[in-house]
């Protein structure tokens, strides 16, 4: 959701905006209290485990129509999708929106441009049957939270919440409404990671023993924006230190452990580096009265964590955006026959090359998935993050359409995002180990690795 420094025609400012996002969260803990990793879920709740979609043609909703939320658009529009309604704080973007959906064929969507929370209204037509939230961050969990309460299923961008009691609350909510909450992390369906995910499962790397995630990206340019991300995520710097943005790297490796499936997260240990990066940046591309100048960053330069899983294997997520570095998300797996690493791709059995060298992916077409095989075409035209997107959102919709249950659920969504508040959790204590919430509530010790890994 894009959110201008001017009125917009509608009397919101960006100060207000924010100002409204802080007290509704405040009065979104006040509603919920108690709810804490301490308190967690009764026992009796029934699980969402493996719970289809509602088999229909879905008709979509789509909260948020900046930059992210227009690329989803126009993967949503080349799946012929439909979209009846769609909300942002900015009118224009949202007619900007409309213009997209009415180009594509299809009818005029109702807009929903009148403050913050005009998103409520949406929720609650009933000719909407599934939302996407393409937001700020602190606007994810009270979105999804109205969506599942009104009877929609529902999408939220990454990461799905950053707090442990939203975790939970989400968890609550889908468990209570029997509707879907489910996190849009678009990284999971790479070609690389549906490849080596297939190769996992296929057994090619034995028995698994470690991985890596990250997300290293050099977003000076774009947290000191005065456009897009820039009008707010640069002041999740300012509030925590730890690993803000997680799930990107983090998620595909899960997939391949099986994690909620077979094996979960046990605890976690995280460390920051000093805090330098934005530091200098400021000091060197903005004026001296800048009033950025006054603002203190708290989230350390490079952020690592370390997770230790109950079956006894070590994840490493790391998180830096805040240096120059070559954008990377390390995606590794290793296992007793191997070992793959991305970025770029390469690849390692025992025995492959007499010089111990790494190879190439190439002989392993045999695992492409068959997403990519009969959808890949279009993919690499319609774009977005190499083709991923289009992906993500193509399998979205087939879930949706043959009624069948999403790949990664709402325990997915708050077991992966658990990690950003955890590890700031341990920093503050000196890098302690801070347990992870078993979110299925003992379910991942019976449950099937998802149905992306074998089929679609």
């Amino acid at each position: 959701m894009t959110i201008e420094n001017h009125d917009g025609g509608n009397g919101w400012t960006r100060r207000r905006f924010m100002q409204a996002g802080v007290a509704g969260a405040v009065v979104a803990q006040a509603a919920q209290h108690g709810l804490t990793q301490e308190s967690p879920l009764p026992v009796v709740r029934e699980t969402m485990i493996n719970v289809p979609f509602q088999k229909r043609e879905p008709r979509i909703g789509l909260i948020g129509t900046g930059g992210r939320g227009t690329s989803l658009l126009g993967n949503l529009l080349a799946a012929n999708a439909q979209i009846v309604a769609i909300c942002d704080v900015v009118k224009e973007k949202a007619e900007h929106a409309a213009s997209l959906v009415v180009a594509a064929g299809q009818k005029q969507p109702q807009l929903y441009t009148d403050g913050p929370h005009h998103y409520e209204s949406l929720v609650a037509r009933n000719d909407v049957d599934f939302v996407i939230a393409a937001t700020p961050w602190n606007w994810h969990a009270p979105m999804a939270l109205a969506a599942m309460a009104n009877g929609k299923d529902v999408a939220v961008e990454v990461p799905a919440v950053t707090s442990l009691e939203d975790c939970w609350r989400i968890v609550r909510a889908s468990e209570e409404t029997r509707k879907h909450c489910i996190m849009l992390e678009n990284c999971c369906y790479g070609y690389n990671e549906t490849l080596i995910l297939r190769m996992v499962h296929g057994g090619e790397f034995g028995d698994l023993l470690y991985g890596e995630g990250a997300y290293l990206h050099d977003l000076r340019d774009e947290l000191f924006s005065h456009a897009g991300e820039g009008l707010w995520r640069r002041t999740e710097h300012t509030r925590a230190d730890g690993n803000l943005y997680p799930t990107h790297g983090l998620g595909p490796v899960a997939n391949y452990m099986g994690i909620q499936r077979g094996d979960r997260f046990d605890y976690l240990v995280s460390m920051s580096s000093p805090q330098r990066g934005l530091d200098q940046y400021r000091k060197n591309k903005l004026k001296s009265d800048d009033p950025r100048q006054k603002e203190r960053y708290l989230t350390g330069d490079l952020n690592t964590s370390l997770i230790k899983t109950a079956n006894g294997l070590n994840i490493t997520v790391k998180h830096a955006v805040s240096t120059p570095h070559p954008y990377s998300r390390i995606n590794l797996i290793a296992g007793t026959k191997g070992i793959f690493e991305d970025y770029p791709p390469r690849i390692y059995f025992e025995g492959m090359n007499k010089d111990e060298s790494y190879g190439t992916i190439d002989a392993w077409k045999q695992y492409e998935h068959p997403l990519w095989r009969r959808e890949g075409e279009i993919a690499q035209k319609v774009g977005g993050h190499g083709g991923m997107d289009f992906i993500m959102i193509y399998r979205l919709l087939q879930c949706l359409r043959e009624g069948l249950p999403p790949d990664m659920d709402v325990y997915d969504a708050a077991a992966w995002s658990s990690v950003g508040p955890l590890s700031v959790e341990s920093v503050s204590r000196g890098s302690a180990p801070v347990d992870v919430p078993d979110f299925t509530r003992g379910k991942w010790q019976t449950r099937q690795i998802s149905k992306i890994a074998t089929q679609a």
